[in-house]
């Protein structure tokens, strides 16, 4: 089977019914993909399926219908998703578990919608569970990153 993840395309022997999360973090060794819940209710292990986020411990490989960008794959290696920097800069992490899912959710999100309001961001999100509870500082790094990614010449 042949799987695109994070702009490299794979060849992969396995079954089609393999959680994807499972695929990227045994097969290809994406750790950054956390496993939370099992049970897609945490939002750990969000990845984007053809710009879609969606929860790789309920999605089956075979079912993969685009593109996966994983946690690993958002920003360059020159540089941070504007997410990944605002996250920096408004210091939303704390035990940090949550966060990759948190930022490719969000990212997904700025991708739709460019000037999300709170209640947009709040929905989005919603399915991203963080124990530390660092929510306000989350929802004003979101807004921070969407200021910059309009800014940012085309």
């Amino acid at each position: 089977m042949e799987l695109t993840v994070d702009n490299v395309t794979q060849s992969l022997d396995i079954e089609p019914d393999m959680p994807l999360l499972w695929v990227l973090r045994d097969e290809l060794g994406l750790t950054g993909v956390k496993y939370g819940c099992g049970i897609a209710q945490c939002g750990a292990c969000t990845v984007q399926i053809d710009g879609a986020a969606v929860r790789a411990c309920q999605t089956r490989v075979g079912d993969v219908w685009g593109p996966v960008i994983t946690i690993h794959g958002l920003g360059t290696p020159d540089a941070l998703h504007a997410v990944q920097a605002a996250w920096v800069d408004h210091q939303v992490a704390q035990c940090g578990y949550c966060q990759s899912g948190q930022i490719v959710q969000a990212a997904a999100l700025l991708a739709q919608t460019p000037d999300p309001s709170y209640e947009q961001i709040n929905d989005a999100l919603s399915g991203n569970l963080c124990r530390c509870g660092t929510y306000p500082r989350l929802r004003a790094a979101v807004k921070t990153a969407a200021a910059k990614l309009r800014e940012a010449p085309e």
